[in-house]
């Protein structure tokens, strides 16, 4: 496998989702909005004037930093049904397979497509997220409470796991549906569960601290795994041939 290759087929799908409006909202403003628009919730509940207590702030900002890792599946299945499922609407499938590279390379650029505009567009907004927040809680809590070993995990291993089961779902769907639209419904089914995490640590009924954290990662590994084989078979030329015409 040639890394080259598949990168090259990446920066094709770049300059494509370029020309997509609803790819560039849902990379660029979502991230944005809720990195500014959580905080300002802590800020409009009073938080900043030490009207909320200091125990009851860490888990309820645990909850809202998972609120990225949701936001990072959705988005990723949003970029991968154009990725994938584009070349299905647009017909250019045959093409790319004309190229020199194997089925391998082609899964790989596609991976790296639908990948990197989402983890890039979520740790901004992680960044900016964290800043406000440390901001608005330092009197309150007499501290900096982020950055954590509960933010490092979420960020650097729940998220590229969720950003990952949404690239593999999407492999699995372009396989089965020929509607850009469609996929991006069934997709997002996947934020589900996240969802649940996200309700059950606001209501404090799970805590989202190392141990829980290293948990849901470890079955997000094994789920990513279990749908990389099958996205593996699912994405191989013959099955391209026969059924993304």
């Amino acid at each position: 496998m040639k890394l080259w290759k598949s990168w090259v087929i990446a920066t094709k799908d770049f300059s494509i989702f370029r020309k997509k409006k609803s790819i560039i909202y849902s990379v660029v403003l979502l991230p944005l909005l809720f990195s500014i628009g959580l905080p300002l919730t802590i800020g409009i509940s009073g938080s900043d004037t030490g009207s909320i207590p200091a125990t009851v702030l860490p888990p309820v900002l645990n909850a809202f930093l998972f609120f990225f890792v949701i936001l990072a599946a959705s988005i990723t299945t949003v970029i991968a049904s154009y990725s994938l499922i584009g070349e299905k609407v647009q017909k250019s499938i045959e093409p790319l397979l004309a190229t020199p590279t194997t089925d391998s390379e082609i899964l790989l650029g596609k991976c790296f497509a639908s990948f990197l505009p989402s983890i890039i567009a979520i740790y901004i907004g992680f960044i900016i997220f964290m800043a406000l927040i440390d901001k608005m809680t330092y009197n309150t809590l007499g501290y900096f409470f982020f950055p954590n070993w509960d933010m490092a995990i979420m960020m650097f291993v729940v998220t590229p796991l969720a950003c990952l089961l949404s690239v593999e779902l999407g492999v699995i769907l372009s396989a089965r549906v020929n509607d850009v639209r469609t996929a991006q419904q069934l997709g997002q089914l996947i934020i589900i569960p996240f969802f649940g995490i996200y309700i059950l640590s606001e209501i404090g009924y799970i805590a989202l601290h190392v141990n829980n954290l290293l948990i849901i990662s470890t079955i997000l590994l094994t789920v990513d795994l279990i749908l990389f084989y099958i996205s593996t078979l699912t994405f191989n030329r013959e099955e391209i041939l026969t059924n993304w015409k």
